[in-house]
């Protein structure tokens, strides 16, 4: 692959990742409710389904989707329902913290795999980000090379910007915790995460 092909799919790829999204807010989530360093694997699973959407793209499931309208619209529901679980979700944590702890009763922090299929389900529910990965890929790619070797870079460089992208907004999450958690702020937080998931929940649903 040329270098400058590679430098403009850096730089178009960054622009994607960075749009904040749904597994963005889950990431400052993360980090807001349980400290960087224990959300690690959420960000690790927010990864892992990008390098399944990837592959499965690669794979030629993306015109799959695109030629069966049925296994789309069952996609679609799936994830759609698990963005109304993440919004359930969110509006209980700021409930519990809404209310201060009895003496008795400390918070619980969910353990590595817990937070892993949780991002990971989020990042791969949604079939049109294998629609997206179908159509930006090929952009990318030259028919005189190997394309193994060229998807193997493209996914490679991907997985890397993606992780340091959800790093950042861990990062920018656990500076402004003490802010946020100053007062309401935390709950706040969770309550317009809430809002957010079950609107994308519903676009989702309704989008054709």
């Amino acid at each position: 692959m040329a270098l400058e092909t590679w430098l403009l799919y850096c730089g178009a790829a960054l622009i994607v990742i960075l749009i904040p999204g749904p597994l963005s807010l889950l990431m400052i989530g993360n980090t807001l409710n349980y400290g960087l360093r224990r959300s690690l694997p959420g960000f690790l699973g927010g990864v892992s389904a990008s390098i399944c959407l990837l592959s499965a793209s690669a794979l030629g499931l993306g015109a799959l989707l695109l030629a069966s309208e049925r296994l789309f619209s069952v996609l679609k529901i799936l994830g759609a329902l698990y963005l109304f679980y993440l919004a359930w979700q969110s509006w209980r944590e700021s409930r519990r913290a809404a209310r201060p702890l009895a003496a008795e009763e400390q918070p619980v922090n969910p353990g590595f795999r817990v937070l892993f299929w949780k991002a990971f389900g989020l990042g791969a529910s949604n079939p049109k980000d294998i629609l997206f990965f179908a159509a930006f890929l090929p952009q990318f790619l030259s028919a005189e090379r190997s394309l193994a070797g060229q998807l193997l870079i493209l996914i490679a460089t991907w997985v890397v910007l993606d992780l340091v992208c959800k790093l950042f907004y861990g990062l920018s999450a656990r500076g402004a915790a003490s802010f946020l958690r100053a007062g309401r702020g935390q709950v706040w937080f969770n309550r317009i995460s809430a809002g957010l998931f079950g609107g994308a929940g519903a676009a989702a649903l309704l989008s054709r």
